[in-house]
């Protein structure tokens, strides 16, 4: 599906400019000049998407800072005793540590779904969310505002299935949530995972991918034997196999794998017959496999 440009909702594209060019700037035709403000009355947005901020890249920012100065004013909310940060939140930080006492500000007065889709506009921008993070922002525009994700996606400039892959990614685990964060995983490695609906069983995976630095395609491949595993208990159960058997066929499966070096599936129809199934994954394993068979005599 193409990305839909634009879409900062009705409205809003009276009032931002510049947003396809990495910032998300205040029309001055509608909120005027900038002025400089007490940083001490400047506050950042509680529920803003993004949670972790490198502290080495703040610092070099600061540095920046020290020597331009702040170039792009923060976007702000009046909040009568404050000014809530609407975009620019690293700026901000950054002038604190860079000692100064005011910051350049533009003042705006905006609904509250305005004001957390230029929030989440401007940190997407700026590619400062973590895919946790910004799958957090859309599931809160759906949640709270009632949205639906092609209008997510409208509003935020991609595609649909963009935002349809951030949302699966909350499906997880908490933990294998938080190696996201860390970097410990992609997203492709996560969403390979999804497969796994137990959540323990399914944080124990994840750290045996980052332990043993499995490739996304060796988590995807993992995973399906682990599904395919799943199903053939399944239809042991399903076949009325005697639980006896059901516990030597499971044990012949283990001891036929450590013969072939692949998955090997018993799949019985009765407690008297059935299929013995083995599994490949490219023409060269089939050929070792046959040739292995073919070496029993």
């Amino acid at each position: 599906m193409a990305v839909k440009k634009g879409g900062l909702g009705k409205g809003l594209d009276s009032l931002i400019v510049n947003k396809n060019e990495g910032v998300v700037a205040v029309n001055p035709e509608q909120h005027g000049a900038p002025v400089e403000v007490d940083i001490d009355k400047v506050e950042p947005n509680k529920l803003q998407p993004r949670k972790n901020f490198d502290e080495d890249k703040l610092q070099d920012l600061a540095e920046n800072i020290k020597l331009h100065g702040i170039i792009n004013p923060l976007i702000v909310q009046d909040r009568g005793s404050y000014y809530e940060i609407i975009g620019g939140e690293r700026r901000w930080r950054a002038a604190r540590i860079a000692g100064f006492k005011k910051v350049p500000v533009i003042i705006m007065n905006l609904s509250e779904q305005e004001f957390v889709e230029i929030s989440l506009i401007d940190n997407i921008q700026r590619e400062q969310l973590n895919p946790i993070e910004e799958a957090m922002a859309f599931a809160r525009l759906i949640d709270e505002f009632k949205l639906k994700q092609d209008e997510v996606a409208e509003r935020v400039s991609k595609s649909r299935t963009t935002i349809t892959n951030a949302l699966r990614l909350l499906k997880l685990d908490k933990r294998v949530q938080d190696m996201i964060v860390d970097d410990k995983l992609t997203t492709g490695h996560a969403r390979a995972m999804l497969a796994i609906t137990d959540l323990d069983k399914q944080y124990e995976f994840a750290e045996k991918a980052f332990d043993e630095k499995m490739s996304v395609r060796d988590v995807e491949r993992e995973v399906k034997k682990l599904m395919s595993e799943k199903t053939s208990d399944k239809k042991l159960k399903a076949a009325g196999i005697d639980p006896q058997l059901q516990a030597i066929y499971q044990d012949t499966q283990e001891k036929l794998k450590g013969v072939l070096g692949t998955k090997v599936f018993i799949n019985a129809k009765d407690n008297k017959s059935g299929k013995l199934e083995i599994e490949y994954y490219s023409q060269d394993e089939l050929n070792r496999i046959i040739e292995l068979l073919e070496s029993i005599k």
